[in-house]
């Protein structure tokens, strides 16, 4: 702009210089000349002088809405303790409220990104974000726990103080339904996204809590070194972990101290979340499921074996699970349900033993599928692919079936039966292959007689102990077909 207003002025001065060759008086045009030049002079002076600069700046920390850690004083070689940087960092991103919302109290930041540019920063104490707000990325990075970090608490915090942290053992007493109740209570935090970060706890805790929070991601994170919960989520609702890798000793399996591996993986005290294409490979338990509506998909569990007391994937909230567990890999460790009620559990690949185990806690089961499956084991131990943990006296819309096994031995609440016999009497015994004790519901036979006369009568004598007999008046040679149904 000034260079435009200097060309503008000289050009004022060739056209009135132009002007002045058509006057008479030579002394007129001289003097009217020097006049002009005079102010031309304090003209270009004046724009010859600096703009005032904007004020700001030396206190701006981020480049556009990014917030570089290294802009803040955090060591990004891991040398010098950076959680107070890191906190600023994150206390100026949540400052960003321009008064749109996403829930109901829940600050829209705008996409607003941390950035920890590739560092590797150690903390002393639990990076907590402030409430309630969301629309916020934080990438690119590894955190790692001091050796003062408290042990009791997580790298990541994301823990509103109006929310209360439920205990990760449930109380006998506690009532099922209200706490289920509870996951949709208020919510802090909506769309906080945590993409390419290293989460190591040294053996000091956990990697990160979430609570009262909708639609958080987890994305392409590791977690290493937990001794409580490499991911633990109470309340609120969709949380999606995906890509990620979980485990509290860095193993490819086959470690010589995994008995005593200890601590769980991803905890889920929360309901309609969702684990995709995750791999669990070492902690006591791979996956807690606390809430309703979870679906796992493409969990990979290879932490401790089930021969050492680990569990992979855990379903608690006995009578009110409502689950599914579709498309995944049990390796070594299996499944544990308490009292299921609505779960689905297909195509999976249970390999090396692993088996589902159903446990009793009041003795409910309603509306467990348990098929379409693979089971591969050791042919001389033929371990059952379901086991009962306990006594069930309520029992309904149960189907285990279509499932290959090898190596294992067949469970199933249904049962094909074939015996030959020459005599009154043919005896089918489905008690190795009955999931359920003594709880046939239906049944079916058909005669197939090899000798005349072509038809002999026969009845059912006998229905208990899953054992089905059936005997005719008369001796006879022939097949009996059985079909049953639990």
């Amino acid at each position: 702009m000034r260079f435009l207003a200097v060309c503008f002025v000289l050009l004022l001065v060739v056209v009135l210089e132009a002007e002045e060759t058509s006057c008479s008086t030579t002394f007129n045009r001289e003097k009217r000349l020097s006049e002009f030049k005079a102010k031309l002079d304090q003209k270009i002076q004046e724009l010859a002088t600096p703009l005032a600069s904007p004020t700001a700046s030396s206190e701006t920390k981020m480049s556009g809405r990014v917030f570089q850690l290294s802009e803040y004083g955090a060591d990004p070689t891991g040398s010098e303790e950076s959680s107070d940087a890191i906190l600023k960092a994150v206390e100026d991103a949540f400052a960003l409220q321009k008064g749109l919302e996403l829930v109901e109290g829940v600050s829209d930041l705008g996409g607003v990104v941390i950035d920890l540019e590739g560092g590797n920063y150690k903390i002393s104490k639990p990076i907590t974000f402030p409430s309630a707000a969301g629309n916020l990325v934080v990438k690119g990075g590894t955190l790692r726990a001091s050796d003062t970090f408290p042990g009791d608490r997580h790298l990541v915090e994301l823990w509103s103080s109006r929310s209360g942290k439920l205990e990760t053992e449930e109380s006998p007493n506690v009532d099922v339904l209200d706490s289920v109740k509870a996951q949709n209570s208020a919510i802090y935090y909506e769309d906080i996204t945590f993409r390419d970060i290293l989460f190591d706890s040294s053996y000091r805790g956990g990697g990160i809590f979430i609570v009262d929070s909708a639609r958080t991601r987890i994305n392409n994170c590791f977690f290493l070194h937990f001794t409580t919960q490499g991911i633990l989520v109470q309340q609120g609702h969709e949380t999606f972990i995906s890509s990620c890798f979980l485990g509290q000793h860095s193993t490819v399996g086959g470690d010589r101290d995994e008995k005593h591996f200890s601590g769980v993986a991803i905890d889920l005290s929360s309901n309609d979340n969702a684990v995709t294409d995750v791999a669990i490979f070492s902690a006591a338990i791979g996956v807690v499921l606390r809430g309703q509506a979870n679906i796992l998909t493409g969990v990979h569990c290879y932490n401790k074996a089930t021969s050492f007391g680990g569990i992979g994937i855990l379903v608690k909230l006995a009578g009110n699970s409502l689950t599914r567990i579709d498309n995944c890999y049990l390796d070594y460790t299996g499944i544990v349900m308490e009292d299921p009620v609505q779960v689905h559990v297909t195509n999976g690949l249970f390999l090396g033993d692993a088996n589902i185990v159903l446990k009793s806690i009041k003795g409910q089961i309603l509306g467990l599928n348990i098929v379409d499956n693979m089971f591969n084991g050791d042919p001389n131990k033929k371990v059952p692919i379901v086991n009962l943990d306990g006594e069930f006296s309520s029992i309904d819309q149960v189907l285990i079936d279509r499932n290959n096994v090898n190596g294992m031995s067949l469970r199933s609440t249904v049962g094909k039966l074939t015996v030959s016999g020459n005599g009154t009497k043919w005896v089918a015994d489905f008690s190795s292959v009955l999931v359920f004790p003594n709880r046939i519901s239906h049944f079916q036979y058909s005669f197939y007689a090899q000798d005349e006369p072509k038809f002999v009568p026969l009845s059912v004598t006998n229905l208990s102990d899953n054992v089905v007999v059936v005997e005719t008046e008369k001796e006879a040679r022939g097949f009996v077909s059985f079909t049953v149904e639990q």
